[in-house]
């Protein structure tokens, strides 16, 4: 006998209502916090792999702007298939520009990342904080890569890609063949989501 999810709290998707008005607040409060929580809402990144981003990560001179996700000496990432680019569109695509031509620092988030460390859990605190008057009960920080995934179904995008994008593990030893799927495809279903 497996149980399933027994004791576990199922996270909540962030409906798109409640999420358009996230996306209005960050451009409203334009600070460092908000911009976090803007990268996060159109790339479906996970807190961690948002709090450690360097600036060289935020690739805004490209025909398609899009953002590395790398592993760092400051941050590790969860699975080898975290590691991807992702277009940036939307809320995430002001993010980065304001993140940028704000730079005061390597890091993206110098406040929660240093050479040594990435701390996600601050982050989460504070934000989880913030963002509690703007959604439905049961949602946090972690729901909008639920979100995000429910978006990419709602446009038909395809599975595969739509993991390569949330940088989850594909299943299938096919999947593990050849170089993957260019930033102009991902982009592609990334424009469809904004």
């Amino acid at each position: 006998y497996m149980p399933e999810g027994e004791g576990r709290q199922a996270r909540k998707p962030i409906p798109l209502e409640h999420l358009n008005k996230i996306k209005q607040e960050c451009v409203k409060a334009d600070d460092e916090l908000r911009w976090l929580v803007a990268m996060m809402c159109d790339t479906g990144m996970r807190l961690g792999e948002a709090v450690g981003l360097s600036i060289d990560d935020l690739v805004l001179d490209s025909s398609i702007p899009h953002v590395k996700i790398r592993p760092k000496a400051w941050r590790k990432l969860k699975t080898v298939g975290s590691e991807r680019d992702i277009p940036l569109v939307g809320v995430s695509l002001w993010a980065a520009k304001r993140i940028t031509l704000q730079r005061r620092s390597e890091f993206a988030f110098p406040k929660y990342t240093n050479h040594r460390f990435s701390n996600s859990n601050s982050a989460s605190a504070a934000l989880n904080k913030w963002l509690k008057s703007l959604v439905p009960d049961g949602c946090v920080m972690h729901s909008l890569r639920h979100s995000f995934r429910d978006r990419l179904r709602s446009v038909e995008c395809p599975f595969d890609v739509i993991d390569r994008l949330g940088g989850w593990i594909t299943s299938g030893v096919g999947q593990s063949y050849g170089s993957g799927y260019s930033v102009e495809v991902l982009s592609k279903w990334m424009t469809k989501i904004n």
